[in-house]
């Protein structure tokens, strides 16, 4: 640790000295650390450079700007036109060691469909899992178009540019908080999940860490055919030209109200037909450079098997966006079947989920191969496909359901965050959650942070790995956790053959 003076314990790190919050039940929180230079002016749509030094102290004691966007989160700060300083990291660290040795470290991506959300937001905070013996970092990267828009001339994937860069640092200074920076594990939520596949496939990331934890992995990568049209729509919508120097002329704000309004369109106009059911404009291009191929492929040809993988996925993901009107609703037959179609699936699929809940409504019929389409059977093969490329792989579900009087708990999107955080009650939580949580919640959660606080540690969180003859799932339930075998999972049947790929333009992108 740091010397002790002022308000909080200073660190040194490789742009200055830095000063956090004062230690509270015996963490230590340094907040705002730049890792690399504001991505505007003449950074903006570039790969990230360097942070520029400081003299002094820079005071770390709250959470630096948040990337463009138009969200408004519970108890996290909203972006205003002007913040330009974005690129930061915090970290959580127990202010006592026990023992000698360094403390292995959690680098957390949080998630927001490539398009919202921060490292600030109150269930990210790392103060219970840097209690739990770990460093805990987290980052702000670009999101939207800043980070993940198609530029002519410029980097795709900026956003995970900003987290290798992010990592980076995290190899150069997080020795100065006790962390050992040989002993990183990267970890995600949705987006943010999808960003630790996506690492794991990137040759910039190799050697940066040791172990993954992705929950929640989306299966949603675009062909830069796709990215190209959806630029050329959010230019249209701005009043510029679908060229860097007309995108550049676009200030951040210009862009945000532009994708908003392009987004709104989607259900009529899609650049991709899945956009009519879920208006997400922004995910990860097969750009052949910073992203060669998707991640599936990647781990299924043994890139990165000498990365510990923990999978996770919701039993019932969708749910959640639907309570949030973040998707599509379709309520018939002929409409379920049409989705169906404009994701690619074949129409067995829709029978096979008709037959494994019979007397079902079509909305959830919808929502449940939604999710799984788009989460569930995609999480489980990232694990699958890692062990039998010889990585070491494991997988959970998040199961836990709960009887209210306002009716049944889900296990739905998000809900499992908290849970692995130990931040039942921060702000906004209730949500996420379903419900206030009881003895038992808080008995679960205690479980799911030891599980990734194990495997941070030892690469074992505390179940059998999947191997290339048995997919044994660790189920997170209330009030009791339980092993399932995917081999007698009658979903996991269904999707046998069924292929990912990524999302190609609709007939009439082009126009």
């Amino acid at each position: 640790m740091g010397e002790t003076s002022g308000a909080g314990p200073d660190f040194r790190t490789t742009g200055g000295r830095v000063r956090g919050r004062r230690p509270a039940d015996g963490v230590v929180a340094v907040l705002g650390i730049p890792y690399a230079a504001p991505p505007f002016g003449p950074h903006r749509f570039r790969g990230p450079r360097a942070a520029p030094g400081w003299s002094g102290t820079r005071d770390g004691t709250d959470f630096g700007p948040v990337a463009p966007q138009s969200a408004r989160l519970p108890g996290a700060p909203v972006w205003r036109p002007g913040d330009e300083d974005v690129l930061t990291v915090n970290v959580w660290a127990p202010q006592e060691r026990q023992g000698a040795g360094p403390l292995p470290v959690l680098f957390w991506i949080h998630g927001g469909a490539y398009t919202f959300g921060s490292s600030a937001q109150p269930d990210y905070d790392g103060a219970a899992l840097a209690r739990a013996g770990l460093v805990v970092v987290s980052c702000n990267y670009r999101i939207g178009f800043e980070g993940f828009g198609h530029v002519p001339g410029f980097p795709d994937n900026r956003g995970l540019l900003d987290q290798v860069a992010a990592l980076r640092w995290v190899r150069e200074n997080i020795a100065a908080f006790g962390g050992d920076p040989a002993a990183v594990t990267v970890a995600g939520h949705s987006s943010g999940a999808g960003s630790v596949a996506c690492l794991m496939a990137m040759e910039q990331a190799r050697g940066l860490f040791r172990g993954a934890i992705a929950h929640s992995v989306p299966s949603a990568f675009f062909t830069p055919a796709v990215a190209a049209a959806v630029t050329s729509r959010i230019a249209g919508e701005a009043g510029v030209a679908p060229t860097a120097e007309g995108l550049l002329s676009a200030s951040p704000r210009r862009l945000v109200a532009a994708c908003d309004e392009v987004a709104r369109q989607c259900a009529d106009d899609p650049a991709t037909a899945v956009q009519a059911y879920e208006p997400v404009l922004f995910q990860p291009v097969l750009d052949g450079e910073v992203l060669p191929v998707d991640p599936l492929r990647a781990l299924a040809t043994g890139a990165c098997r000498d990365v510990g993988l923990l999978v996770c996925h919701a039993l019932e993901e969708y749910w959640f966006l639907h309570e949030i009107a973040g998707v599509r609703e379709v309520t018939s037959e002929s409409a379920l079947l049409e989705f169906a179609a404009a994701l690619g699936l074949p129409a067995r699929l829709v029978a096979g989920y008709r037959a494994l809940r019979p007397g079902a409504p079509v909305l959830d019929r919808y929502l449940a191969l939604f999710g799984d389409a788009r989460f569930g059977e995609y999480s489980s093969r990232l694990a699958e496909h890692h062990a039998r490329a010889g990585g070491r792989a494991y997988l959970s579900r998040f199961a836990r359901r709960r009887r209210t009087p306002d009716g049944e708990t889900r296990p739905w999107h998000t809900a499992d965050v908290p849970f692995a955080f130990g931040n039942l009650d921060a702000e906004g939580a209730a949500f996420l959650v379903g419900a206030v949580p009881d003895d038992e919640d808080r008995a679960l959660s205690r479980r799911m942070l030891r599980a990734w606080a194990d495997f941070a540690a030892r690469g074992d969180p505390g179940w059998p790995a999947v191997t290339a003859e048995a997919t044994l799932v660790k189920a997170w339930a209330v009030p009791d956790d339980h092993l399932t075998d995917d081999a007698a999972c009658g979903v996991r049947a269904l999707w046998r053959g069924v292929p990912f790929g990524p999302y190609e333009a609709s007939p009439a992108a082009g126009r």
